[in-house]
């Protein structure tokens, strides 16, 4: 790879790769495209003051849900590559290094900048709806939580075309991660990149936590709250329980990396496993901050779907509970082989077990809960119900690989990477499919095509199961994990190429779901109904797409299914003397400026040009100087401009 502005001492544009230079094309025309659209059409006005400076809950929502698909495309082109490189002994597609690129940048990009938005992003358009409230506790710090992650997700994203990727796995273990072996700048920018987006990420944490404890509708107790509220409140806890630990890793890794301090050298009194406890102790709870929301996803539907309540919601708390508190004490787990001991090894081995009971209770609340049900089969369904056998598969493997004895021989195997995409992906890509064609109404007033998701559905489940499931008899037959090639013989190549196989099948369901997006936006009928699903949550008593103020009367909740209960009663009505005028907070440019800021910031710092850094720091500050002297108190909706609004989609007061 070729370096210009060697006289800094670091690459800048990566050169000498074919790949790498059409990608660089590619992102080249593709700047050039959206400016030269929103420039056409006059766009620019309207990008800024409708998304830029929104400080509206379902506005945010949706652009952490179109971040996490571009980032989900990203992470997908990372898999396809691997497995072309890997389906045939010998290959030469990619080179050993251009392989540990890639396979670090999938990682972090599928689990953080794809997962984690297009939970959050869901999150934000439901959350607020479903407890009967009118907006997050801080809309402000909301619109700066989505631009933090964004930032922090393009500045990682540029690494491969601007420096140079990080290399040492998405775990990116000491000391391979160190300077003495590492001594490029990549792993800076994983250092850097994902502190940023961590930020944005614990502020959201917080955020709706104050939500789900300050801002529910009169009557309704956290014991009346629906499941994707508890799954999303509890998921908050943990991401603030959790997310501090990775900063300081992650803070620890710069100073290392840039400031040449020891924490993690041996030779200098440093300890790499000390980054192991601290990144799995992050890492794990981490698994369940993606599964958890998935989880009342799927409760939702299946309750829905199934046109009866939710059996057991009290023990579906207290498991989501349970899960939380244990997911905090199994880190361990992630090296058993490391020399812990058998002791410890035990005692995590245990309580790893453990966690798989309130998982299972979960699984028999769902399926007792379609039993006897009038089921529809919708697309939005389909997933919920392929969802249980393939995840069985992940928590059974889970199971196997808590064995600290057994693990030995599936330790850092491909039976390891067959498991946790067997977990990842039903519980959690699954469940957001089902998500958005159930929730697609809210956010743009028209349904997704059915007859394309069930197209979508179908590729998408069987290139699954055709990619991954391979992989469990690979490993148990000794390949590892990370490995770019192979010899002949070993009896590997069938099973590898048809995991390729499924792979393009996989992308196949993935490129269904584009095109089922944009036939929507084109043809799909407006005006659908506001409650097309015949739903039993607050959210379905809004309009389709929801107006800017969610509720014209806070309604009073009385169970954990409070609209059911107003169409069963007749009591979904609104007279136009109960109307008053509604107070919502202004749009602000300074989350999205104070966030550039930041990506300044950590872009210097990644090329270790820390005066630059220094003086672009100057920027954050003026930010927040800014924040604290903005007296604008917001505005209010006229009562007019409700009473209009709500006889558009109720016919009339």
């Amino acid at each position: 790879m070729g370096v210009l502005g060697a006289g800094t001492g670091h690459q800048f544009f990566v050169t000498g790769d074919p790949l790498i230079l059409a990608s660089q094309i590619a992102i080249g025309l593709t700047i050039l495209g959206i400016v030269g659209g929103l420039t056409y059409f006059k766009k620019w006005r309207w990008l800024w003051t409708e998304w830029l400076t929104t400080v509206d809950h379902k506005r945010i929502g949706i652009l952490y849900i179109l971040a996490g698909v571009l980032m989900f495309f990203r992470g997908g082109v990372d898999g396809l590559m691997m497995r072309l490189q890997t389906s045939r002994p010998e290959m030469e597609f990619l080179n050993s290094q251009h392989y540990n690129e890639i396979f670090t940048t999938h990682g972090i990009v599928m689990i953080l900048f794809a997962a984690m938005p297009l939970l959050i992003g869901i999150m934000n358009v439901v959350l607020p709806l479903q407890l009967g409230a009118r907006d997050v506790a801080f809309p402000w710090l909301n619109a700066l939580s989505f631009w933090l992650f964004f930032v922090g997700a393009m500045l990682f994203n540029i690494s491969f075309v601007i420096g140079g990727s990080p290399d040492a796995g998405w775990t990116s273990y000491f000391p391979l991660a160190g300077k003495e072996f590492t001594p490029g700048i990549g792993n800076n920018y994983y250092a850097v990149a994902l502190q940023i987006a961590g930020i944005g990420t614990l502020a959201t944490g917080i955020n709706f936590i104050v939500t789900v404890l300050k801002m529910r509708a009169p009557g309704m107790t956290l014991m009346k709250m629906p499941m994707f509220a508890w799954t999303s409140f509890i998921t908050s806890v943990i991401i603030v329980a959790a997310f501090p630990i990775f900063t300081v890793a992650l803070l620890l890794m710069t100073m290392d990396r840039l400031f040449g301090t020891h924490f993690f050298t041996v030779a200098a009194g440093g300890e790499p496993m000390l980054w192991l406890n601290l990144f799995w102790l992050w890492g794990h709870p981490e698994v369940y901050i993606v599964a958890l929301p998935a989880f009342g996803m799927f409760s939702e539907v299946i309750s829905t779907y199934s046109r009866k309540n939710l059996y057991g919601y009290t023990t579906m708390v207290w498991s989501i509970i349970t899960i939380a508190f244990l997911s905090m004490i199994v880190w361990v787990h992630h090296f058993y082989t490391m020399g812990s001991g058998p002791a410890v090894n035990s005692f995590f081995s245990i309580t790893t077990m453990l966690i798989a009971v309130p998982t299972g209770v979960k699984i028999f609340n769902w399926l007792f809960t379609m039993r006897k049900g009038r089921i529809k089969f919708s697309t939005s369904m389909l997933w919920a119900l392929a969802f249980i056998p393939c995840f069985t598969i992940g928590g059974v493997t889970g199971v196997m690989l808590a064995m600290a004895a057994a693990d030995y021989q599936y330790h850092n195997t491909m039976f390891l990477v067959a498991h946790f995409h067997y977990v990842l992906i039903p519980g959690v890509v699954f469940a957001v499919f089902a998500g958005l064609y159930y929730w697609w109404p809210k956010m743009f007033g028209f349904t997704l095509n059915e007859k394309i998701g069930k197209w979508h559905f179908w590729l998408f489940v069987v290139g699954f199961n055709v990619t991954f499931m391979p992989m469990f008899f690979v490993g148990l037959d000794g390949m590892s994990r990370r490995m770019y090639t192979y010899s002949e013989g070993l009896g590997w190549e069938n099973p590898l190429m048809l995991s390729f196989i499924g792979s393009l099948v996989l992308a196949a369901g993935f490129a269904a779901l584009v095109y089922n997006i944009y036939w929507s936006f084109r043809y799909a009928p407006r005006g659908v109904d506001h409650d097309p699903w015949d739903a039993r949550t607050l959210e379905w008593a809004t309009a389709s797409p929801v107006q800017a103020y969610n509720f014209a009367k806070i309604p009073e909740v009385n169970s954990t299914e409070a609209f059911w209960d107003m169409k069963k009663e007749g009591t979904h009505t609104l007279k136009e003397s109960e109307i008053e005028k509604i107070h919502l907070p202004s749009n602000s440019g300074v989350p999205f400026l104070m966030s550039v800021a930041f990506g300044i910031v950590g872009f210097f710092l990644v090329f270790e040009w820390f005066i630059p850094a220094a003086i672009a720091s100057v920027l954050i500050i003026i930010g927040l100087i800014a924040r604290s002297f903005d007296y604008d108190e917001g505005f209010y909706v006229s009562v007019e401009e409700i009473t209009k609004t709500e006889k558009k989609w109720r016919g009339d007061l």
